[in-house]
Parts: structure tokens; sequence; C-alpha cells
């Protein structure tokens, strides 16, 4: 048997799971709960865990984006107030006549 004592990897000073900042000697994250086995790994300060975009998120763009303008056409209520009267006169004609 060997007496071999187990090093247990460093603690990063900042969370790459959730970015909170981290004791020395804390076993894992105090926000998140990560730790050692679950999440840390020897470069971890290198990496921020979280893979937001730098800038701010607009989200009227993102929605331009996604689905393209929505802008209706300027005529397109106007029309249906028409084809809603034309076809309550045309009711209204055949109700009459058919009596």
């Amino acid at each position: 048997m060997t007496n071999k004592k187990r090093l247990r990897p460093r603690t990063p000073e900042v969370c790459p799971v959730c970015g909170e900042e981290v004791r020395r000697d804390a076993l894992a994250c105090p926000q998140c709960g990560a730790d050692h086995n679950s999440g840390w790994r020897e470069d971890a300060d290198t990496y921020d865990g979280v893979d937001l975009p730098e800038h701010d998120f607009n989200y009227d763009d993102f929605v331009k984006q996604e689905f393209g303008s929505q802008a209706k056409p300027a005529g397109l209520q106007t029309i249906w107030w028409i084809v809603g009267i034309a076809l309550i006169v045309a009711f209204v004609l055949y109700f009459f006549a058919a009596h």
C-alpha cells in the first residue's frame, strides 16, 4: 500500500458555472453548488461558463430576425370593412328577395 495523499484540485476564484466569487477553502460554489466533481476543471478560471453575447439584447431586433417584418399592408383593414359591409348588404337583399 502506498501512503499517497490525494490532492484536491484547486478551487477557482470565480465559479465557472454561475460567476459567483468562491472562497479558496470552499468545497462547492455557495450560489449554484458546482464543485470539483460537477463542473470545476483545471482551467476553470479561464472559462466564464455562461457564453452570453457581449452586447445588450434587443428584443425587437430578435423578433425581426426570427420572424421577419410583421407589418400589415396599409389598406388591409379598409378592405375587410368593405367586404363585411358588402356581405351584410347581400344577406339583407337575399332575405328580402326570398320573401
